[in-house]
């Protein structure tokens, strides 16, 4: 169903303060910030209810037969419905929603073919290899010749203006720390296996055509996100990975994470660095059309500061809780479908614990 364009239930310590949305709306800490988070969100409405529309329209037209461009998704139908795609695949960058809608990714610059699965010198990686596609100045679209693993030998430090498309090949990064978002803006990451992420480091990594630095040990999360801005990441699967599947803090805002697949994890997305860390505040993201499947246990996410917008998520079963906060977050739970587990003792959807010392979390259903 389409979703409301009005607030049906509020649950906060603040119950009858008109000011939560002033303090959403004014708190401008970050570039690239939206003044207004609450028109994101309208936002991401409307484009959800356009595609719900069309899929109806295109039902009664062609008499119930199904259809790829069907789906009520308006990250989908943005670019599934081009059956040339391949020929066109930089206009993927235009389908994003919510919070990392405008992050360009390598849109404009030249398409880099993957051809070589090897990692084995991340200080002078070889051309033809994704680390060597990643570290390039200039905007890439990055593909794959072929389904490939690549066995991280450390972290992959990924440069700005980089997309990392894995349609029309089966692509799994695992190993050694994995995907490095740090203090860079305009990524995308689609259609990528992302698990079985360790610790590693100590050791030169390079960065950038002209920048080897030491790296110390990283956590072991699939994607790590510091300091960086206008992100997008959509259509990828995390699983067993040491650390977060995703995290995002020290600043990180614009980001959309949607359509991904999680699975098998304990600590499965952290937003923000720590409760004091001011910056976090103007944290915004958008967390849409996900699946949190088999086997979590908790952070689906775990919110410090900032404006988390979380709809139309499917959550299927958690051993502790699926959405915590602290340190002042707004949180906006939107159409979500939360299936408890049969543990009595396991059925906390939201953390209220984390809860006591902050300030908005708002639950807005759809409609029936």
């Amino acid at each position: 169903m389409p979703l409301p364009t009005t607030c049906i239930l509020f649950i906060c310590f603040f119950l009858s303060s008109p000011s939560f949305l002033t303090k959403a709306t004014l708190n401008l800490t970050l570039p690239h910030q939206h003044p207004d988070p609450e028109a994101v969100v309208q936002e991401v409405q409307r484009s959800v209810n356009v595609s719900l529309s069309r899929r109806q329209m295109l039902s009664l037209q062609g008499k119930g037969q199904r259809s790829t461009c069907l789906t009520g998704n308006p990250i989908d139908d943005c670019w599934r419905c081009d059956s040339n795609w391949q020929k066109n695949r930089q206009r993927f960058a235009d389908c994003a929603i919510g919070f990392g809608r405008n992050a360009l990714g390598g849109k404009g610059g030249q398409i880099y073919i993957v051809t070589d699965s090897s990692d084995r010198d991340p200080a002078n990686p070889v051309p033809g290899t994704l680390r060597h596609a990643v570290v390039q100045e200039e905007p890439l679209w990055i593909v794959f010749a072929a389904d490939m693993t690549i066995q991280l030998k450390h972290e992959l430090i990924v440069n700005s203006y980089k997309t990392i498309d894995g349609r029309g090949a089966n692509v799994h990064i695992v190993g050694n720390g994995c995907i490095t978002l740090q203090y860079v803006s305009n990524v995308i990451i689609h259609n990528i296996h992302v698990h079985h992420c360790k610790p590693s480091g100590n050791t030169n990594i390079r960065s950038s055509p002209t920048h080897v630095g030491w790296r110390g040990k990283s956590d072991g999360d699939g994607i790590s996100i510091s300091g960086a801005r206008l992100i997008w990441i959509d259509h990828c699967s995390l699983s067993y990975c040491t650390d977060g599947l995703i995290d995002a803090i020290m600043g990180s805002t614009g980001i959309t994470i949607s359509n991904n697949y999680f699975s098998h994890h304990n600590d499965v997305m952290l937003l923000g660095h720590n409760d004091r860390y001011a910056l976090d505040s103007g944290m915004q993201i958008t967390i849409a059309f996900n699946h949190f499947g088999d086997a979590l246990v908790q952070r689906m996410p775990r919110c410090r500061r900032g404006y988390i917008h979380v709809v139309n998520n499917d959550f299927t079963q958690w051993e502790m809780y699926a959405i915590g906060g602290s340190a002042n977050p707004t949180i906006n739970s939107q159409g979500n479908r939360y299936n408890a587990p049969p543990d009595q003792n396991a059925k906390e959807v939201i953390n209220l614990m984390l809860f006591l010392s902050f300030g908005f979390l708002i639950v807005r259903p759809t409609t029936s």
